[in-house]
This record gives C-alpha cells, sequence and structure tokens, in this order.
C-alpha cells in the first residue's frame, strides 16, 4: 500500500489524532469480510470539517466501487494508467463516507468480501483512493487527479493449513525514509492515533505470535493495537501469526 495518508491524514489534520481499525471475519472456508475505518471524529470536534470551514456538512454515502467506476469512466480515462490500474483493483470494494458536524462525526472505512484472504492485499491500498473521494459542497463524489507516486509500504495476507498470517513490508527504503521525515513536524500532534487490529475466526486461537494481543471470551478474535506513527515507521510492528485449533 502506498502509506500516502500524508496528505490525507496529516497535512490536512496536522492537529488532531485519527483512529485507525482494520477488521476481518473469517469464515470456515476461508472467505470473509476485510474493512479498514479512519475515525476521524476527533478533528470534527476540534472544528476542522471536510470543507475546511464552518459549512454545516452532513453526509452518510456508500460508494459501490464497481458502480462508481463505471459512471466515472470518462474522468477515469484522464488519469494516468497507473492510476487507473490502482482503481480497477478496487472493483470489488465499497467505501463509506459518514460526515456530521453537528455531532462532530466523520468517519471513512473501505470494505470487501472475499473468497479468498488474498483478495484482501489491495484492501490497505484502497485507503488512498478513499482519500480521493471527498465529497465538494454539493455532495457529488469526484476523483481527483494527482501525481503518480510509487507504492512505498505493502501488506501480505495468507491463510494455510489452519494459520493466519499479515505481514508487512517496506517497497522502497529510500521513500519510505521521506515519507519518516516528514512526518517529524506532526508527531507532537498524532501521539493519540493509534492502528488497531481486529480480526475474527471459525475456530478458537491456539497460539500468536504478538505478546500483546488480546482475546475475546470465546478466544475466537484477536485484538492488537499499536500507536499509529510508530507502526508508520516500521510496519513489522504489526506483523501477526495466528495458529487455529484443529
Amino acid at each position: 500500500m502506498k502509506l500516502k495518508l500524508l496528505s490525507l491524514f496529516i497535512l490536512a489534520f496536522t492537529f488532531v489524532s485519527c483512529q485507525f481499525t482494520e477488521t476481518m471475519v473469517m469464515n470456515e472456508d476461508g472467505s470473509g469480510t476485510m474493512r479498514v475505518e479512519v475515525n476521524l471524529n476527533e478533528m470534527m470536534a476540534f472544528g476542522g470539517g471536510a470543507m475546511g470551514d464552518s459549512t454545516v456538512m452532513k453526509m452518510d454515502t456508500i460508494v459501490y466501487m464497481k458502480q462508481f467506476l463505471e459512471e466515472k469512466k470518462d474522468s477515469i480515462s484522464k488519469l494516468s494508467i497507473t492510476e487507473q490500474q490502482k482503481l480497477k483493483k478496487l472493483e470489488n470494494f465499497n467505501i463509506h463516507i459518514k460526515m456530521d458536524s453537528e455531532t462532530s462525526e466523520m468517519v471513512y472505512d473501505i470494505s470487501t468480501n472475499f473468497k479468498n484472504i488474498n483478495e484482501a492485499n489491495d484492501m490497505l491500498n484502497g485507503l488512498e483512493q478513499a482519500g480521493n473521494l471527498i465529497p465538494n459542497k454539493d455532495a457529488n463524489t469526484e476523483i481527483k487527479k494527482e501525481e503518480d507516486s510509487p507504492e512505498v509500504v505493502g501488506v501480505n495476507y495468507s491463510f494455510k493449513n489452519g494459520i493466519f498470517k499479515r505481514d508487512a513490508y517496506i517497497k522502497d527504503e529510500k521513500l519510505h525514509a521521506q515519507q519518516v521525515d516528514s512526518m517529524k513536524q506532526a508527531e507532537a500532534f498524532m501521539g493519540g492515533s493509534n492502528y488497531m487490529l481486529k480480526y475474527t475466526f471459525p475456530k478458537k486461537i491456539k497460539n500468536t505470535s504478538n505478546p500483546d494481543a488480546t482475546f475475546s471470551a470465546d478466544k475466537k478474535t484477536v485484538s492488537i493495537q499499536a500507536p499509529f506513527l510508530e507502526y508508520f515507521k516500521n510496519p513489522d510492528l504489526l506483523d501477526l501469526e495466528v495458529e487455529l485449533e484443529k
């Protein structure tokens, strides 16, 4: 994934924290659902708002990407081939955008159903595209054109023989270091931001690789979290291996 949360979640939201929650529910056959939520309620309470002014904003909409890509095919065709390919990968994803400036609520989430966990490998790439689907004052959803930039960090999911793995890795060490350096000015303001994983499996969990993981009463759900900035600097921080009972 291109952790270009710089533009959406650092530059725009420099003075408040945001919460990221990555949720997965897996079925017996290996299918399931995956969702990543970005909670920006604190930003709304702080007075930021999506419009950057005092405009009253209310929205609760779901963007069905397959339908959206068809409706916006003319404008999408004007994007670079790279950006078009990224959008194409999100055909089976849905993006939920909820804003209410009066109740200080602002949440973005992207979700998908998968037949195989590998299909969720583009999930976090979708956060960037969700950031590009910022509604305008007329509540229309548009695609913003931006310059190509390489993906810096990737995440792979796998599930085989009762073992689930989440492996984050840096694709470009140099560019990652540049992004980390550019975030230093935001560190004092984003200290309260966290990234949480919450995964539910069809069988009880036997072992996990992370000693800080917590479990639900039925031992089928595991949760771990880390400060967002620390995770950004070291994606391995939330690597996870889960072994299920037979």
